[in-house]
């Protein structure tokens, strides 16, 4: 396959971020076409693509090879399995779906036809976090034993988009904190067997705050901690923030910093991520952009290649289940114990 030809599900600021990083930034594609909310036709006509009237009108062009979506939680296994039953290859926003049984059926039908499926966890394509894989990798620290992800943030369910305080989508962990999730799981190469937490809700059936303790198949201790409820002016460098042990190391890592690593009594600089200019570039800052530029080049590989992405639905199923197993764990008060696959 030479050009790839995409098309956009989804008109908010994922879609424009997709939109931008497909025309600019992506070798041999062509964006086609939007679909997808009110804001379809004005973010069509700025990138002089067509725009459909529905999601199921884009999925049925013939000249469209790939879909990116970025649409509600809700609104993602349906879309998806629209998508992949019409032989497209599908890039799909976390959380992967609203439910373990839709995340099932999408990887079932994406196998049954035979097309590429890539979650969104845009996290592990960060500057800082590539970095911080590489060095456990390469056993750097020496054998993970503990590990705490945490993303803090004020403004409350206010501060994000209207559709995510809807209940069909659930909390700030569900759709934040799969980013932390997915980030243990990378980290450790071990699955969760069991999640321990708390929650807080901004008002009843919201989910603002949780924490969490992750029990892993490898026994690295790991926790969560997300929040949309901290106070001003916010704990430095906590948007995106971990602090990994290891039995010879230690990893201190702000995704929008820097990260350290602390070996032989000192610290040292491993990695800086260059700010993003919010105020003047904005949200297509070209260095914000940097980490949907390699998102986007994996998925377009694994097409090329032939290949499984880097991010299957199997990594998407797995940030899901646990965040769900969080909720009920807080509603129950009692420790869950996952299904093993």
């Amino acid at each position: 396959m030479n050009t790839i030809r995409i098309g956009i599900v989804g008109a908010g600021f994922m879609g424009r971020t997709s939109a931008e990083t497909i025309t600019r930034y992506l070798s041999d594609t062509r964006l086609v076409a939007i679909a997808g909310g009110t804001r379809a036709p004005g973010l069509a006509a700025d990138y002089g693509v067509a725009c459909e009237t529905t999601p199921g009108a884009l999925f049925a062009r013939d000249d469209i090879d790939a879909v990116f979506i970025s649409t509600p939680h809700a609104e993602h296994a349906a879309q998806a399995l629209e998508a992949v039953r019409r032989g497209k290859h599908v890039l799909l926003d976390k959380p992967m779906a609203h439910t373990v049984p839709d995340c099932d059926a999408i990887i079932q039908a994406a196998r049954h036809s035979n097309v590429k499926l890539m979650i969104m966890f845009g996290q592990r394509f960060r500057t800082v976090n590539q970095r911080a894989y590489q060095l456990i990798q390469e056993g750097a620290i020496g054998r993970l034993t503990m590990i705490h992800s945490y993303c803090l943030n004020s403004g409350g369910l206010a501060s994000l988009p209207a559709w995510q305080s809807r209940p069909e989508n659930l909390g700030t962990l569900f759709a934040h904190g799969v980013h932390n999730i997915d980030l243990v799981r990378w980290f450790t190469g071990a699955e969760v067997e069991t999640v321990a937490a708390h929650s807080q809700e901004e008002k009843p059936g919201h989910e603002i705050s949780t924490m969490a303790v992750l029990g892993m198949t490898n026994d690295v201790l790991a926790s969560l901690w997300v929040s949309w409820n901290i106070p001003p002016p916010g704990f430095p460098s906590s948007g995106f923030s971990a602090r990994v042990v290891g039995e010879k190391g230690l990893l201190d890592l702000d995704a929008y910093g820097c990260l350290r690593l602390g070996k032989d009594g000192a610290w040292s600089i491993a990695a800086e991520q260059a700010p993003i200019d919010w105020k003047g570039k904005g949200a297509l800052d070209p260095v914000r952009l940097e980490a949907y530029q390699r998102q986007g080049n994996e998925f377009l590989s694994s097409i090329r290649e032939d290949r499984q992405p880097a991010i299957t639905g199997e990594d998407g199923r797995a940030a899901v289940a646990v965040a769900l197993a969080a909720y009920e764990s807080a509603k129950s008060r009692q420790t869950v114990r996952l299904e093993r696959r």
